[in-house]
């Protein structure tokens, strides 16, 4: 049996009880470079019931104990960096640079970012007469998606692991490499038996199973809005609690005193990032009326500088989207686009020239974008930005706000006051001013049809605690 093709559960990894089998595809290539099994619900049974065997010991350990596997962790992650590296890019066609510098590198950051926060979190707040203490909530069913395969497991891994919890992994069908690797660093840092597994499968089955299963008492997903509600709805006959980060349709307000430098180079190249998979990706810019022709040069000179190709060789910037179905969507936008009348600036539809193979996508801009097109409303996920003119600030915060999501928001200002008054008006979870650092001990979440809950610091640590309110607790028996 291949070592992809097995799962990883009580400290093992073991053959699938399933015989189905699925191969994952290389979407530079068009070719298969593995071959993985799809477990069924009677593997997600053993998991889960590994998990809960797990739990009661693994949540008693103390911070020192949960700190002292984080650093075992990190070291095991940094020695297989490579490693993931590279899987990175042959299961969802990520860049090498991407994948070294932001897909494996975040991950790692993630892990420390947990320990500090562990390392300081009060669980025990005296109340007046009372003790407010913060509990492992138990079993974590983690789902997560293919686009940021390592960083969007460890957003979630990290936290559970620092609250106590053990967990029952489901990443994506379609990029499950990095994840397995990731199952050997785990294993190589001597996590304990059962408190981290991992099946692979589809949603239908294994994440289904998961979100209904009764032993398991949350789930965090990461995904599209639709199947975020196809989990919600399995898990609500358990009454578990759901946390999840969907799509986005992000707004970029540059302002009329931006720095068109900036905010032009750096609001294109985000929304391109990772091939334009990115629920954040900033895919709405909205300009003034009178900025409308120089912002347009100015994207469209920037998209230019784009290299499109091979995800292996170091002068590529953007590699293809992820597979087949995700090429076919995001095409099929182009052309519905370019049918509702917006004008095509840049790219367009087909593969760029000389790729006659491989899921790759024309870097495209559109301008003269109506806010009421699909290509202005739906989430694409390629690299696709719709570049939109408003009359006034007002008008410009209306538009951002004229959306099913509320993931992350973007201004550009000259003017500190001015961009943070913008920021406050946008009804989204993440803002951005003036392509700041990334915060990775900021909350980071959704409004609306982007999700609820957060991740990240000790907001997303929080999401795996229940909160116990002692009465009558007595302070001189606890000394």
């Amino acid at each position: 049996m291949s070592p992809t093709e097995r799962f990883y559960i009580d400290g093992a990894f073991v053959a699938p009880l399933s015989d189905e089998r699925s191969a994952v595809i290389n979407p530079a290539t068009e070719e298969p470079v593995a071959t993985i099994a799809l477990g069924s619900t009677a593997d997600v049974d053993r998991a889960v019931a590994a998990a809960r065997r797990a739990f009661p010991a693994f949540a008693a350990t103390s911070v020192a104990e949960r700190l002292a596997l984080f650093e075992r962790i990190v070291a095991a992650f940094t020695r297989r960096r490579e490693d993931l590296a590279r899987a990175v890019t042959a299961e969802m066609g990520a860049p090498r640079w991407l994948s070294w510098e932001i897909q494996t590198a975040s991950s790692i950051v993630y892990f420390e970012s947990a320990a500090r926060v562990l390392a300081k979190f009060r669980f025990d707040e005296p109340h007046g007469q009372s003790l407010i203490t913060h509990e492992p909530i138990g079993v974590a069913g983690l789902i997560t998606p293919w686009n940021w395969p390592l960083n969007q497991i460890v957003t979630k891994l990290a936290p559970a692991l620092a609250a106590g919890c053990t967990v029952v992994l489901k990443p994506s069908e379609l990029s499950p490499l990095s994840a397995l690797i990731l199952a050997e660093v785990m294993h190589e840092a001597g996590t304990p038996e059962g408190v981290f597994n991992l099946v692979n499968g589809t949603g239908p089955v294994v994440g289904a199973a998961i979100a209904s299963h009764p032993d398991v008492d949350m789930v965090s997903f990461t995904g599209s809005t639709g199947a975020g509600i196809a989990v919600a709805k399995a898990a609500a006959d358990t009454v578990k609690r759901v946390h999840q980060e969907l799509g986005g349709k992000s707004a970029n307000i540059v302002l009329p005193d931006a720095d068109l430098d900036l905010a032009i180079t750096d609001g294109v190249k985000r929304c391109f990032i990772n091939s334009g998979q990115s629920c954040i990706a900033p895919t709405r810019m909205l300009v003034p009326a009178a900025m409308l022709d120089e912002v347009v040069d100015r994207a469209r000179a920037v998209a230019a500088e784009v290299v499109v190709g091979d995800p292996t060789r170091a002068e590529t910037t953007m590699g293809p989207v992820a597979g087949a179905a995700q090429f076919a969507k995001v095409e099929g936008m182009i052309e519905t686009g370019i049918a509702e009348g917006a004008r095509l600036v840049e790219g367009g539809p087909g593969r760029p020239q000389d790729l006659n193979r491989g899921f790759f996508v024309r870097p495209t801009i559109f301008a003269d974008v109506a806010p009421d097109m699909r290509i202005a409303r739906e989430e694409i996920f390629g690299p696709v930005l719709s570049i939109l003119a408003y009359r006034d600030e007002d008008e410009a915060v209306a538009i951002a706000n004229d959306s099913l999501y509320g993931l992350a928001g973007y201004v550009y200002s000259r003017d500190d006051d001015h961009a943070s008054a913008t920021a406050r008006k946008i009804r989204a979870g993440r803002i951005f001013i003036n392509n700041p650092w990334f915060d990775f001990d900021a909350p980071f979440g959704g409004y609306k049809q982007s999700g609820n809950g957060r991740e990240l610091g000790e907001h997303g640590m929080r999401e795996f605690l229940e909160v116990k309110a002692i009465l009558g607790w007595d302070r001189e028996a606890e000394k």
